[in-house]
This record gives structure tokens, sequence and C-alpha cells, in this order.
């Protein structure tokens, strides 16, 4: 049995050294053409060591390795010079402050001339009492002269290690910060959350700090073998809720099974805190936030909220025509002549054509994007805490572009973050811009949607959650609900599909691309998480 110790070479400096290799350090095949000197095995048959030949030529090994004489521990293996450059490379890059290895007794061996023994490995370092503990096995056999020696390998430094890889202490990549959800819970678990956990940034005036381990790296993927110093990173609680970021990403994989680009957005009307963000595929594109696709007929919201203003009331007649004309020619997605069906009509039956003709005759080039900007934040500069895209609504240049704009077509971008914005602004009256941390720096709408105008439109979502075209996504959810569909033309292509609800103090938005309808794919994810949050945010 050993148990020594001794100081190693220099204590490796960490942060700036290259992953030496040496070549002949980690090969296991010997000289080719050479020789490595008188440690070589014997080539003519002899007998193997014996078990008490073993064991103190181990013991003598150990203890030279130990203590930090590296060629006196080379010079006990079959391959002296090979065992040399990998021991002085492994003590250089290791950096260890003491080193103990215990013998453990006989282990399994390659063969019976080979006998094998255990022994254990202790290396303590400077600024952590924990030890880095792991367990080896060597084997004896006659060198050429008859000597019993140590058979080198790589594994007799470690068991992982192999030709090609290396040892050594690196810093560990650490994250800027460290976010948690609302209740302190970890975030890192979530696929969608990977794009945008790390650019959390810390608060003001704290900062990460750099760890160190020993880690296996070369030939594949790096894996650390023990941590010297772990990283550290300031806490930032967000505003998400682990709870309800499960229900969105699985209702959005769900809707998104076929390969369908998709995303969710969850936030609190009476606060704006962003509750959850989910996208397919996971950990790619981040679209719910920084995507940007047309929002088709959710867009009726912003549009209503215009017409209302310009003293068109719910009850108003707008007649729901099969086709009409901006020039160019428009249809909806139900079939036939409404002529009595009401502004509430259209929005809950999501009528395109009764949208644009009271569109053109009462809106001027331009109120559409201004509504959007004054009374739900649209078009501003959000600061959430993390990059965004805002919306972007120009201003049409014809009466096409604009009855497009109405409808939620043309030119105009929007994404799941800015849609769910734009129910809570309905459900809550006034625009709180959603953030993901409490200290994101908020912009303020110039004013808020009128009290009769956020009235009559959160009795037009209602009536298309319980009677409209999303009353089938909807049904059987209680307390005070809201919602608009949205289907987008995609040229040839399957039509996408928006929702946007909202039920008490959640409301939600969600798009699937190439989904159809927007009360099948995007309205059943969104049901799922209104459904989950209870109403209560």
């Amino acid at each position: 049995m050993v148990a020594a110790g001794g100081v190693f070479a220099a204590l490796l400096a960490v942060g700036g050294y290259g992953a030496y290799n040496v070549l002949n350090a980690v090969t296991d095949n010997g000289p080719a053409g050479g020789h490595q000197g008188a440690g070589t095995v014997a080539k003519a048959p002899q007998e193997p060591p014996t078990a008490e030949q073993a064991e103190s030529t181990a013991k003598e090994f150990l203890a030279a390795w130990s203590r930090g004489d590296i060629p006196a521990a080379a010079g006990l293996t079959d391959r002296p010079e090979t065992a040399r450059a990998a021991l002085a490379t492994f003590h250089e890059q290791v950096g260890a402050r003491s080193l103990a290895l215990t013998g453990t007794g006989p282990a399994k061996a390659d063969g019976p001339s080979e006998p094998a023994l255990g022994f254990r490995v202790k290396a303590e370092f400077e600024g952590t009492p924990d030890a880095w503990e792991y367990d080896s096995v060597l084997s004896v056999v006659r060198s050429q002269d008859g000597r019993p020696v140590v058979r080198w390998k790589p594994s007799v430094i470690h068991p992982q290690l192999t030709p090609g890889r290396t040892i050594g202490v690196q810093e560990t990549p650490n994250p800027v910060s460290k976010p948690t959800d609302r209740k302190g819970r970890p975030l890192d678990t979530f696929p969608s959350l990977r794009a945008v956990l790390p650019q959390i940034a810390p608060p003001d005036g704290a900062a990460a700090t750099t760890g160190r381990a020993v880690v296996l790296s070369g030939g594949g993927e790096s894996e650390r073998l023990f941590v010297l110093t772990p990283p550290s990173a300031p806490v930032v609680k967000l505003t998400l809720d682990a709870d309800l970021q499960q229900v969105a990403e699985d209702a959005v994989k769900q809707q998104a099974a076929n390969g369908n680009p998709a995303s969710l957005v969850a936030v609190q009307p009476s606060t704006g805190h962003i509750l959850a963000i989910a996208n397919a595929p996971q950990g790619g594109f981040n679209r719910a936030l920084a995507g940007g696709q047309a929002p088709g007929s959710t867009m009726k919201v912003i549009t209503s909220a215009a017409l209302l203003e310009a003293g068109v009331r719910p009850d108003t007649v707008v007649p729901c025509k099969e086709t009409t004309y901006s020039p160019r020619a428009w249809h909806n997605d139900e079939s036939g002549d409404f002529p009595s069906y009401t502004l509430a009509d259209d929005f809950s039956r999501s009528c395109n054509t009764g949208f644009i003709d009271k569109g053109l005759e009462k809106l001027q080039p331009g109120t559409l994007g201004t509504v959007a900007r004054d009374q739900f934040g649209l078009g501003l500069e959000w600061h959430i805490g993390v990059p965004s895209r805002d919306a972007s609504i120009p201003t049409p240049g014809n009466k096409d572009e604009a009855a497009a704009a109405y409808i939620g077509q043309g030119r105009i971008q929007v994404n799941s973050l800015v849609m769910a914005s734009v129910a809570a602004t309905v459900q809550n009256g006034t625009f709180r811009q959603p953030v993901l941390r409490e200290d994101a720096k908020r912009v303020t709408a110039p004013s808020r949607l009128p009290a009769d105008v956020a009235r009559d439109l959160r009795a037009m979502m209602a009536k298309t959650a319980t009677q409209g075209t999303a009353r089938t996504p909807m049904a059987g959810l209680s307390g005070q609900i809201g919602a608009k569909t949205g289907t987008v033309e995609a040229g040839s292509q399957a039509t996408n599909s928006w929702f946007i609800a909202y039920r008490g103090d959640l409301a939600v938005a969600a798009e699937v691309e190439g989904g159809g309808h927007g009360f099948s794919a995007a309205g059943v994810a969104a049901a799922q998480v209104l459904k989950a949050g209870g109403g209560k945010g």
C-alpha cells in the first residue's frame, strides 16, 4: 500500500494555457522502428511477474509518481519516454497541490502474464477544501532485461484518458446571470428559453464569477471530472411562471407536431408581466419575441377600436358581402351575403368584407397605425429585458394596401408577444408594456383606450368566445373571457393560424404557421394555457 504526498510542478495558471498534448504521451503503440530504453518488454518468453513482484513494482511506481519524481516513475514502466511525457503533462496541466496514491489490491488483469493492481488517486488543490478522488488500474509485465515494470498506457493516469485526449484545469463557461421564475424556481430545463436566458443581463453592479474545473478534452465532447470552484452568477428573478411555461411548451409542441413553426406568449394584463414564452422548433429561433408575421383577423381588434372611435357602434349595421372590392377583390371564409350583420357580428364571425368597406369609408390612411401606437403601444420601442422585435404597421399607400391592413394582411408585421399585449390591453383598458423583469425600462402609450371603446371591445371579444369563431377552443372556460381568431392567407401554401384571448388576468397569443383556421391549431394551444392559468395570471 502507498499513501504518499508531494508537491507537484508549478501550479497551472488558468485562463490561457493551451490544451498541450504530447502525441507520444497518449499513444499506447510504443516505438516504431526504434526503442524506448532498457525498460522495453522482453520479446523472448519469460515467466510473468509474481504477485509479490507486481505489488512491489506498483508500490515503487506509485510512490515516485506521488512525490513528483517523474523520471523515477517513468523509469519503472515499459515505455519510459512515453510515460515521462504523459506524467509531466498531467502534472503541469492539472497543477494539484498534492497527490496521494493508495494501492487498493489485485484487479482484473488483461491476461495471465500481466498481474493487475488497483489504486486510488487523491489530488488536493489550492483554494478548495474538497479533493478530487478516483480509482485506476495498472498492470505489471517483465521488461527485456527481466525486470518487472508497469505496462504503460494512458489509462494508468485516469481510466477515461485515451490516446488523443488530455486532462487539465480549465476555466468553465459561466452564465452572465442565473435567471429564475417569479417564485425563484429554475428555468434552464425549458427548451424554448435556451435562446432567451443567456441574454438576461445581471442587475446593475452585479457580476458573474468564472469557475475552474479539471476537464477531460479532445477527441469528442469535453467532460468535467472535478469542479475546483463553481461559476457563480447573480440571481435574476424573472416574471415567468414555471408551471405555466411547462403548459405553454407542451401546447405549442403538440400543435407543431407536423413540423409547423409556432409560438405562444402569455401576459398578465394588470402588470404586463410575461408569464410564458414558447416556440417550435424548441430551442430554435425565438419567433415568439423576434418573429414577424401578418396577424390576420386578430388585427380586427385594433381596426374595431379605430372604427368605434370614429363613431361606429357595435350594433351599427355593417353588411357582410360575399365579395367586395378595393379595387382588389376580397372574400370571406364564410360564403354568402349577410346584409343585416352589425359590427359586432362582423367581428365575431370574422367578416373581412364588412371591415374593409367600413374601414375605407370611415378611416384615413395612417389612422390604424396611430391607434395601434397611441393606445396599444405598438410600434413604440419596447425594452422587455431581452431583445425583441417591435410591431410594424406601415401607412398604406393605396386603398388595396389599406384594405389589407384592416384585416391584418399585407405589410403588417407582429409576433405573439405583440398580440398577447393587444389582448391584455383590451382586458385591462390600459397598455402596460410587457416585461420579463421588474427593472426593465418600460415605455408608456401616449393615451389609454377610451372607457367606452374598451367596454365595447370586451363585449365583442366575449361574443366571439361564446358564439363566434372562437367558441370551440374557448368552450368550458369560465370567468371573464374574450377571444379573436385570425387566419392568414399564405399564397398557395396552407393558411396560418392565429388566436388571441384572455381569461381574467391572463392574456395569450398563439400562432401556428400552416396551422389552418385560427380556431384550430393556435386556438387549441392558447386555450390550454388559459385553462391551466385559471384566469389568475
